[in-house]
């Protein structure tokens, strides 16, 4: 099944990204220890860190670094990997860069 193609994007559309991004890590034991281990946060204090400001990004961020699990993620979601680059950028508050990187 073809990949849907990069299309604008709004904050609340990368914020959902990212809650999408966090449910895929959690969902796999691999994944999730992965993402802990780079973080040095515990099972325990995930809830918490995820309310923190910077977060999501940080999650999206953690995608863009490899790029297999980038590539899991988007696939498992049916929708380009540039998404998540154009999510990071809007949750970290640089939406015109976004844009101008993506050509949207």
């Amino acid at each position: 099944m073809p990949k849907a193609a990069v299309t604008r994007m709004n904050r609340d559309d990368a914020e959902l990204l990212a809650l999408a991004a966090i449910a895929f890590l959690a969902g796999d034991d691999r994944h999730l220890a992965g993402f802990l281990s780079a973080t040095g946060l515990a099972p325990g204090e995930l809830r918490q860190a995820a309310s923190e400001p910077g977060f999501k990004a940080g999650v999206l961020e953690y995608l863009l670094t490899d790029e297999s699990l980038l590539l899991a993620f988007a696939g498992s979601h049916q929708f380009a990997p540039e998404r998540v680059a154009i999510a990071w950028r809007l949750l970290t508050d640089d939406p015109a860069r976004a844009a101008e990187s993506f050509g949207q």
